[in-house]
């Protein structure tokens, strides 16, 4: 939540280089507060266990948010029940003439895969396209994040030589951005998945940012400048135990797969893992549900309007510098 100070502070300016909101008090006293709207399209088999890891760390927030569900209409989902479909999930129809403060796109099992050759690539970048003038910021997970920054940037995605799988110090690239507020500048991200973005591709685009990096992961957390678009290249949702389910499913199928790395104490599976990146997820979704907060308006007609003004003042701000 922001703080609210005597107008014409001389703090405030300070304040506003490191990028701390400090609300003056005669614009605090004319804020309209109502709960943010968020939508929530899950793209994982598991749409049970993915929403609990979602809202757990969107309930960290003091914030009040209404959450809806959203479901692609062209894949048949085979490991959650048809009624907790019917009952929780709507399909794309139901949502487009909407307007919502923030969306979050999950990941989905499907790297190894071109997109276009998912089958429900074309819906996905349907619903993309609909949240750039209808979602004042949408946060994308993992696979998500790969599709997104695809679709919109031409940003190709690169198989890796194996999977990418542990828990991975990243390095904190700006430690005045507001999303990353308060982040250590060496912190852990989970990541499970075989394929990664392109980095010279993504240095072609000057509009995206990369917050948080290593040389094991690449590119972590990269986001639009104007954070209308966030981009989340593991899995910070992820609880305690969910590389540990991973990694026995597979083991106990049989099939290929390594001990994830820094993960088990003592590299052994048998030992309770360490989890030592759930205050940085409880940061990374606090910060961005307060960034939304601050800045959507109250009228969620006004979105669009708002969108392009959040972004004329960030590229403002860009030929400043």
């Amino acid at each position: 939540m922001p703080i609210i100070i005597p107008d014409g502070l001389p703090a405030k300016t300070t304040l506003s280089q490191e990028r701390i909101f400090a609300l003056d008090e005669e614009t605090a006293t004319h804020q309209a507060i109502r709960p943010l709207e968020l939508v929530i399209l899950n793209l994982m088999p598991k749409k049970v266990e993915t929403e609990t890891q979602i809202l757990r760390l969107i309930s960290k927030s003091p914030l009040q948010v209404n959450i809806d569900f959203m479901r692609v209409s062209t894949h048949t989902s085979t490991h959650v029940s048809a009624d907790h479909l019917v009952k929780f999930y709507d399909t794309f129809d139901h949502f487009r003439d909407h307007d919502y403060d923030g969306l979050i796109v999950t990941g989905a099992p499907v790297e190894q895969m071109a997109f276009e050759s998912v089958d429900y690539w074309d819906e996905l970048c349907q619903i993309i396209d609909w949240s750039q003038r209808h979602v004042f910021s949408t946060m994308y997970l993992c696979w998500g994040a790969l599709a997104g920054l695809y679709h919109l940037y031409g940003i190709r995605k690169q198989l890796l030589p194996k999977k990418l799988f542990g828990v991975f110090p990243q390095r904190l690239c700006d430690e005045f951005n507001f999303l990353t507020n308060g982040f250590d500048e060496i912190h852990n991200m989970p990541h499970s998945r075989h394929a990664a973005i392109n980095e010279q591709d993504l240095r072609k685009c000057p509009g995206l940012q990369v917050l948080s990096k290593s040389l094991a992961t690449g590119a972590a957390l990269v986001a639009r400048r104007d954070f209308h678009e966030v981009y989340v290249m593991g899995h910070y949702e992820y609880g305690r135990d969910t590389l540990s389910d991973e990694y026995w499913r597979d083991f106990k199928k049989g099939l290929p797969i390594r001990v994830p790395e820094n993960y088990f104490p003592d590299d052994n599976p048998e030992n309770q893992p360490i989890f030592t990146w759930r205050s940085h997820a409880n940061l990374l979704y606090r910060n961005w549900l307060n960034w939304v907060y601050q800045m959507t308006p109250y009228d969620l007609d006004k979105v669009p309007e708002t969108i392009d003004l959040v972004a004329g003042q960030v590229e403002s701000n860009m030929e400043k510098f």
